[in-house]
């Protein structure tokens, strides 16, 4: 364990782990910390962040309201690819580990700082998020991964640390599993949830209602894009942060967005995860209705058949690699006439598309009807089935010889 470092920058959330690590840093490398802290969505869980940062021995506490840049410049473009991972997760975690470890690095320059830090363990994808990052963008920064050195192998081993240590921390026995917050989501894992056969307590979700509990008569929303991103609810125009913060309160009270899944982690392990993603999964539905009346059919395949692609590289941490760089470029292309209005209905859980229109819409009633049209001769369709079928027919052929 190097004694050589100078000055620290932790990324901090008050949890249990940086808590912990906090302490752990300043006692076991005497030289100065710095708590960062990224305001992404988390609410209440920022309130006396500082004051216990400094309590627990932080030289300075630095929190910054980054939302705003984390829904437009990391969650609109990931929504712009309709990325998904493994089907179901809409990357709430790993959208954020960019902004905030790109964040840190820069503060660690204007410091001084020749270390950072983070609370990932060595079992997580988080880990490889944000070293991934920092070494992208300060190549020769020292990393100090806690979980990776120190003899504190559990959470109940941090518990105790805590409480020897008179540090204050949400965690209890009877509530272990680790929660991540942020706009676009609240991510749930560990403790409890480990066993994937146990169901997850209803107490748990801080951004959804159940089924049972939603209202009985559905809402109506309507959801306008420009190029790809949203910019109004309703038609009354929002900041990225602000309609996607709305977007979680349409869709918590109507119950959309919870997720269990069981994923596969990049260092190789599955993991039980459950996820509350409201905002994101209304605005998913809504991008791609929109998309159906506004792209051509040949860019919206080439595009889809990239998103397992572009999900991987998010989710293992590769935002700032230069394949990303050029997927991003691709997918914004395909989007600069994804422009419209979609109206949606959300009742108990669903969100279903009951209505789109665009000034940009390539969709043609008048071609698409079945009723008498002057624009489409249906005996071409004959030479166009035979001309497809032709290597079918040849085969068959062969086959009967």
């Amino acid at each position: 364990m190097s004694k050589g470092i100078k000055k620290i920058v932790l990324a901090y959330s008050g949890g249990l782990d940086t808590s912990v690590i906090l302490k752990w840093l300043t006692e076991t490398y005497e030289c100065p910390v710095i708590a960062f802290a990224a305001d992404i969505g988390q609410g209440e869980e920022l309130d006396g962040l500082e004051g216990k940062a400094l309590k627990t021995g932080a030289q300075k506490v630095v929190i910054e309201d980054l939302s705003e840049s984390f829904v437009k410049d990391y969650v609109f473009p990931a929504f712009r690819a309709n990325a998904i991972y493994e089907g179901n997760y809409l990357l709430g975690t790993a959208l954020a580990r960019p902004l905030i470890a790109k964040r840190q690095v820069e503060i660690a320059q204007m410091e001084g700082c020749d270390a950072v830090s983070h609370g990932a363990t060595g079992k997580g994808n988080d880990q490889v998020r944000f070293e991934l990052t920092y070494l992208a963008l300060f190549p020769d920064v020292k990393i100090i991964a806690p979980w990776r050195q120190w003899e504190l192998n559990s959470r109940q081993a941090l518990m105790d640390y805590a409480d020897s240590h008179g540090i204050a921390v949400p965690t209890t026995p009877k509530k272990p599993y680790s929660t991540d917050r942020n706009l676009l989501h609240v991510s749930y894992e560990g403790g409890i949830l480990e066993d994937p056969w146990e169901s997850p307590p209803d107490d748990m979700f801080r951004l959804t209602v159940s089924p049972q509990k939603a209202p009985d008569k559905s809402e109506i929303v309507e959801i306008s894009f420009e190029c790809g991103d949203p910019v109004a609810i309703d038609d009354e125009r929002l900041s990225p942060a602000k309609l996607l913060g709305r977007l979680n309160v349409l869709g918590g009270r109507n119950a959309i967005g919870r997720v269990d899944l069981v994923e596969n982690r990049f260092v190789g392990m599955k993991s039980r995860g459950v996820y509350e993603t409201p905002g994101g999964t209304i605005l998913r539905v809504a991008h791609m209705a929109v998309e159906s009346i506004t792209m051509d059919r040949e860019v919206m395949h080439l595009r889809d058949a990239m998103i397992p692609k572009y999900a991987e590289l998010v989710y293992n941490g590769f935002w700032f690699s230069p394949e990303m760089k050029v997927l991003q470029a691709m997918v914004d292309e395909t989007q600069k006439n994804v422009s419209g209005t979609v109206r949606l209905e959300l009742y108990k859980g669903n969100c279903g598309v009951i209505g789109r229109k665009s000034d940009k819409s390539i969709y043609r009633s008048d071609f698409a009807t079945f009723e008498n049209d002057q624009v489409y001769h249906q005996q071409d369709a004959e030479g166009f089935i035979r001309l497809n079928a032709l290597r079918l027919r040849i085969q068959a052929l062969m086959k009967g010889k």
